[in-house]
């Protein structure tokens, strides 16, 4: 099945959603695109992991979480250059 797309003046192409769920991509995934030979192109989906998978990244369950306060603090102790 064949989808005419229409190249813009500034040379960019927008994908149709039916290419776009073909392929399995969402907003923030990239695509990659090969040169074959005789005019032709070959694209492939490199979906991406979603934000969601960086919740948590800096949490470490063994050290004491600070209050408000402590946190001020200890930056006011690093700015008077005392830590």
């Amino acid at each position: 099945m064949a989808i005419a797309l229409t190249v813009t003046a500034k040379g960019q192409v927008t994908l149709k959603k039916d290419v776009l769920q073909h392929l399995g991509v969402r907003p923030g995934d990239k695509l990659s695109v090969d040169l074959v030979k005789d005019h032709c192109i070959q694209m492939r989906a490199q979906p991406g992991k979603p934000v969601s998978t960086i919740f948590g990244l800096l949490e470490q369950s063994n050290r004491k979480r600070l209050t408000i306060e402590e946190i001020g603090e200890a930056t006011a102790a690093g700015w008077a250059g005392e830590g």
